[in-house]
């Protein structure tokens, strides 16, 4: 039974993904009531519960109780990725942090202050408190990328990936199969333990090693987006 409701949840998540990333629902809308949504899709209000509890969890919907699910505003200083629609997209804007999130974290390995180190281990610490709350945990990893931008001491890195903001995680996220979705206890484990990673070649000052972590962590999840059977 728990297998069936999956199934059909994916179809509801997937159909009302591309509805809103292809801007059908705008930001600041409501989303479909789930009377609504149960009759349209003809699957019982578990499945629908489901599908909108999974959609908060990728960070493109908020529900408050009482007035329904409405669709997350794409931040303002993100004019770019407003743009990025397709998986094809998603997985060139992949490709892009790879080149330039793994030369910032080998210049952090060798230009970090205490400070920046410090400040990357309290995102660290903070993305491990909130990994079992998916809504939250967007901010939180971007936040660890974020500071290891800044420890590279090249404002050009910490000033791109800001402008790019929350998104440039939200994306991809959003473009996964569902089993790779932060709420998985294993995937959320493995994301933790690439970030240490990056996080300990840094405080020991290897920059290869850094960029190899870096790499290895962004790389992963692109090879996840790529073996997704939807984006055939």
């Amino acid at each position: 039974m728990r297998v069936l409701v999956s199934g059909l949840a994916d179809q509801v998540v997937d159909e009302l993904k591309r509805r809103i990333l292809d801007g059908q629902i705008a930001p600041g809308e409501k989303l479909p009531g789930e009377n609504g949504l149960v009759a349209e899709f003809g699957v019982s209000r578990t499945v629908v519960r489901e599908a909108v509890s999974r959609l908060q969890a990728a960070g493109l919907v908020e529900t408050f109780q009482g007035r329904g699910s409405f669709v997350l505003e794409v931040p303002e200083r993100t004019p770019g990725l407003r743009a990025v629609r397709s998986h094809r997209d998603v997985l060139d804007l992949m490709d892009f942090r790879i080149g330039v999130e793994s030369e910032a974290a080998g210049l952090a390995a060798v230009r970090r202050t205490g400070h920046q180190l410090k400040g990357i281990e309290r995102a660290l610490d903070d993305f491990r408190r909130v990994g079992d709350d998916p809504s939250r945990s967007v901010e939180a990893d971007f936040a660890f990328h974020l500071k290891v931008a800044v420890a590279s001491g090249n404002r050009f890195y910490s000033d791109l990936i800001a402008e790019l903001g929350p998104m440039m995680i939200m994306l991809p996220r959003t473009r996964l199969d569902p089993a790779y979705e932060m709420s998985d206890r294993e995937h959320l484990t493995r994301v933790i333990h690439e970030h240490e990673n990056i996080h300990a070649a840094i405080a020991r000052g290897e920059p290869e090693a850094a960029r190899a972590a870096a790499r290895v962590h962004l790389a992963n999840t692109r090879d996840r987006l790529r073996a997704d059977p939807r984006s055939r």
